[in-house]
């Protein structure tokens, strides 16, 4: 989402303090993806994955994640967020709090996915494969996992599979 400020000048300075305030907050949107940073290969992966992701997910239109990176890429609204370069999910690192040998993954076209509950919707993280993709799908879209087989063949045409 773009915040365009339409009005002239002095209609902008005639807005009550409080108005700007609310208006700058509304800015503030779920176009927002927060931006890994991968290194050497990973970065390399992940930059060829952002030229070969699909216009649709799920028959959702692409949209233009804020701010602009070749690690991020968003469809819909709600947005369904891409993030490629992403750390090795908690889950899976041995001697976290959070390890869980039995973690839930399942292969979907190809592609294995770790699969997480969210407060709304799922995330899924790829396994097995050299950079971590990670997609993170509002609970409107159920069955979230449905947006995972438009995305199967960009991340295995581009992210090898290994560890």
């Amino acid at each position: 989402m773009l915040c365009r400020v339409i009005s002239v000048r002095r209609r902008y300075l005639a807005l009550p303090p409080l108005a700007v305030l609310i208006a700058a907050v509304s800015c503030s949107s779920s176009d927002d993806v927060a931006v890994p940073s991968p290194k050497g290969e990973a970065a390399r992966y992940c930059r060829a994955l952002h030229k070969e992701l699909p216009r649709t997910v799920d028959r959702l239109e692409r949209g233009s994640a804020e701010p602009v990176s070749d690690f991020t890429a968003m469809w819909g609204d709600p947005a369904v967020k891409l993030r490629c370069g992403v750390p090795k999910p908690d889950v899976l690192t041995y001697g976290s709090e959070h390890y869980n040998p039995n973690a839930d993954a399942a292969e979907v076209n190809g592609v294995q996915w770790l699969f997480e509950k969210q407060d709304d919707g799922y995330r899924f993280t790829t396994v097995l494969r050299k950079a971590y993709v990670e997609v993170t799908v509002p609970g409107k879209y159920a069955p979230e996992v449905n947006v995972l087989t438009d995305l199967a063949d960009a991340v295995k045409k581009t992210v090898p599979a290994g560890v």
